[in-house]
């Protein structure tokens, strides 16, 4: 059933101008390369051929904060290097968003000592944790499809 006959003859398609901007937005996200441990690897991965992240909107990882709007923190987060997370999350243009892919991010990890940061919600706000040590690239992807139907559902009035 294509979209011919869901329409008739008219060819009208009506929509929001809310539903718009949140699909043009999932479709064109831009992740930043954030890889600080074993998960980036994975990270990696998800973008290679066997996964291909490509085939959601997300050509290529940037390596400016200036042009992402996705910053994917892949690996442990010691306290020397939360100060620049930070700063790079703050050059990043509004909207942005974060996923913490894997335990150390999310929560420390088995590294439960002083240098290291148990949980990059510290620093960042966290819109997704993907879970796992290291989680697999398929699982990035269902972090990232869970990040785009959360942004699907976001009205203009949440954006002030």
């Amino acid at each position: 059933m294509g979209l011919e006959q869901k329409l008739g003859n008219m060819g009208i398609v009506t929509t929001t101008l809310e539903q718009v901007v949140n699909w043009s937005r999932t479709r064109a996200m831009w992740p930043m390369l954030f890889g600080l441990a074993c998960c980036a690897i994975e990270m990696m991965a998800s973008q290679g051929a066997d996964y291909d992240a490509s085939r959601f909107g997300m050509e290529l990882m940037r390596a400016s904060p200036r042009q992402a709007d996705l910053m994917i923190v892949a690996g442990r987060v010691s306290r020397k290097m939360a100060p620049v997370l930070r700063r790079l999350y703050d050059q990043m243009p509004s909207p942005k968003w974060v996923v913490s892919m894997g335990d150390c991010a999310s929560c420390g990890g088995v590294f439960n000592n002083y240098a290291i940061v148990q949980g990059v919600d510290e620093i960042v706000p966290v819109d997704v944790y993907v879970a796992g040590c290291p989680p697999r690239p398929e699982a990035l992807i269902h972090g990232i499809m869970t990040l785009h139907e959360r942004i699907k559902g976001e009205k203009f009035k949440d954006w002030a």
